[in-house]
């Protein structure tokens, strides 16, 4: 059983504890698990847990039927985070929660001309972790079995390089003290899964741990092991499906993708697939990553290596630089139908990017500095807790970022321009609906703010009401009015009255003030993070028209001396990719045509093209218009110049990286 010690618990009321566990045969360890200090008691032992939780100091007791009592989801209900840095003040990656977290890198680090190329390869694709073996497990005693501490040494130095925090495969209980100060996250390798003696040796020395399952080892044999990890004080536990030995011997392992659900349901510890090791054939390995990604893990590990014909060990499986670009493309692509975003962290800064002569934007790929305090300022949203706009701030800038719900988006731009907070998160256009045009207009009535990224989340529409409620008592329905347009085929089906909300979030929350038979009379339109965020009750799931529905948010900031957005601390120096801008054009033929044609004759691809009115000037038009922007920053500067020049009205809104 697990008890959850009181915050500000005495020592005396500590060992009280303690003492009442072991008078009763039970094996006591101490730890701290997410934000509880909690007691692990094992063994045969027998207690009355009704007595156990009166004891002061007692916040709860958490009794399981699951022999993993750490890592098991009746202790833990929520999922939990692990996060890996390369610094206790830097930056951490974060492996659960949103977002799929991508580890790359070599078998084994074999050079330093090797790791280093490596490095700046993946990394430049979007891994952000560095993974490399020093010490290798190998089965032939004469194949290669790593450079050890030196091959750690120069692995270390690339990730430093990259800003890659690494993880790295300890192979002996003797070689974990030696490794600790130079990994920032150790690996259990499969044939290791039940060392035990190196389980507890790794978990005590309070790092986060990747633990991989053993090629014939059970579900519940793998949690085991994990059970060994944090009993003994490891600081997170991250699971990580390899494939299982089968009687197939087309690919190396069989790869158990049912395993990532069941392990999810089981507890909730992070998982992540290796795709390489799982089926051993570099043709493969791409789509074993997706198929890992769409069936709910939390992120991949994957063998890379700028010439793998001449790898030192596992060529045959390891991508290509140019194959890993390509995978990281299409799981950008894939993230959003599955309800997560790629996780992406800052690069170091290099040299300053040199000015543009297009007004001062950022070059692509060149360093962003975040505003002075934006790690301290909130991001702002339009709604309430559980809204879609929070869903995708979560994806944004994590689960744990600080946060300001607004009341409308005029607020949101308003709560930007005081410096309250540093980024806001904002709808611009639904897939199904078209351009929520209020929050177009209000950056032309904000010129002092810009585009910073963007976020593409899937929306999925539930009929949420109170306890008691059915489809037969409802009498009336609320939420946002593209909520309503979203799900007109379904609410056509029924004869209720709708009750616009501004936010769907909102509308849930508004249930909760209905009391006696009004209770079950009402219900809303929103998302199942709405329903958690109040308690409530999901009528229906899937309700919108069509499963291809699809929002896309922009994040939005103050602009800086250079006229840009700083981009938001996730993205760092990712290059930017898009850009967007509104213009007018004189009343004459072929006037919009010119302009078009200023972005065709230097490769600009245009995204989107919508007119709208001008407000106060009938009959009178402005363009929205996004547009992919080139490999060189010269073409859309003189882009912009020539355009400036054709156009009325014209307002640049900021360069970006654009979801796929």
């Amino acid at each position: 059983m697990i008890v959850i010690l009181s915050k500000g618990i005495t020592g005396r009321d500590r060992a009280l504890i303690r003492s009442w566990l072991e008078e009763r045969s039970f094996t006591c360890r101490e730890q701290t698990l997410g934000d509880d200090a909690v007691i692990g008691a094992a063994g045969k032992g027998t207690a009355d847990i009704r007595e156990l939780a009166l004891l002061p100091g007692v916040e709860r007791v958490a009794a399981t039927s699951k022999p993993y009592e750490l890592a098991s989801r009746e202790t833990k209900s929520a999922d939990t985070i692990v996060s890996v840095s390369a610094a206790p003040s830097g930056p951490a990656v974060k492996i659960g929660g949103s977002r799929i977290t991508i580890i790359a890198g070599p078998c084994a680090v074999e050079s330093r001309e090797q790791i280093f190329e490596t490095a700046a390869r993946v990394r430049e694709s979007g891994a952000v972790l560095l993974r490399g073996g020093a010490y290798k497990p190998r089965t032939s005693p004469y194949a290669f079995q790593g450079l050890g501490m030196q091959g750690l040494e120069l692995m270390k130095a690339a990730g430093e390089a990259e800003g890659m925090p690494i993880v790295t495969e300890v192979v002996s209980p003797e070689l974990a003290d030696a490794m600790k100060d130079l990994t920032d996250m150790f690996q259990i390798g499969a044939r290791n899964m039940q060392n035990f003696e190196l389980l507890k040796k790794a978990g005590a020395l309070k790092k986060p741990v990747l633990l991989k399952r053993g090629p014939s080892a059970t579900i519940e044999e793998w949690l085991l092991s994990a059970e060994y990890l944090l009993a003994s004080g490891a600081n997170g536990v991250v699971l990580c499906e390899r494939g299982i030995r089968t009687f197939e011997t087309y690919t190396r392992n069989t790869l158990d993708i049912s395993a990532i659900p069941v392990v999810k349901r089981l507890s909730h510890l992070p998982v992540i697939v290796d795709p390489s090791h799982a089926v051993g054939i570099r043709a493969m390995v791409s789509s074993a990553g997706l198929a890992a990604v769409a069936a709910g893990a939390d992120g991949l590990t994957v063998e890379v290596h700028p010439k793998p014909d001449t790898a030192l060990s596992d060529g045959p499986q390891s991508l290509y630089p140019a194959q890993f670009e390509r995978l990281m493309r299409d799981i950008e692509a894939l993230a959003p139908v599955v309800g997560k975003e790629l996780l992406r962290t800052p690069r170091p800064a290099v040299l300053p990017a040199a000015p543009s002569p297009a007004a001062g934007r950022r070059v692509p790929g060149g360093p962003d500095t975040p505003p002075s305090g934006a790690a301290e300022h909130p991001v702002a949203f339009a709604g309430e807790s559980g809204a879609y706009a929070e869903q995708a701030l979560m994806r944004a800038f994590g689960e744990d970022a600080p946060r300001r719900a607004c009341p409308s988006f005029s607020a949101v731009f308003d709560s930007l321009l005081d410096g309250s907070s540093a980024f806001a998160v904002v709808p611009v256009e639904n897939s199904l609906t078209g351009s929520i045009h209020e929050n177009y207009d209000l950056f032309l009535r904000y010129p002092d703010i810009a585009l910073a990224g963007e976020i593409k989340l899937r929306i999925v529409h539930c009929l949420i009401a109170r306890e008691g409620a059915s489809l037969d008592t409802i009498v009336e329905v609320r939420s946002h009015s593209q909520g309503f347009a979203q799900c007109g085929d379904f609410l056509k089906k029924h004869h209720w009255v709708l009750e616009p909300y501004y936010n769907t979030a909102a509308a849930v929350a508004s249930l909760l003030g209905e009391e006696g038979a009004d209770r079950t009379r009402a219900a809303a339109i929103a998302g199942e993070a709405a329903a958690k965020a109040y308690g409530l009750h999901i009528l229906k799931e899937g309700i919108e028209t069509n499963p291809l529905n699809y929002t896309r948010f922009v994040i939005a900031a103050r602009k800086g001396e250079n006229g840009e957005a700083p981009a938001p601390p996730s993205l760092g120096s990712v290059r930017a990719n898009k850009a967007s801008l509104i213009f007018s054009v004189s009343d004459e033929p072929g006037a919009l045509f010119a302009c078009l044609k200023i972005l065709s004759g230097r490769g600009i691809n245009l995204s989107k093209l919508e007119s709208r009115p001008i407000q106060g000037r009938p009959w009178q038009y402005q363009f929205y218009v996004d547009l992919r922007l080139p490999e060189t920053g010269e073409d859309f500067s003189r882009a912009l110049a020539a355009l400036r020049e054709r156009t009325g009205d014209f307002r640049y809104l900021g360069a970006y990286r654009g979801a796929v």
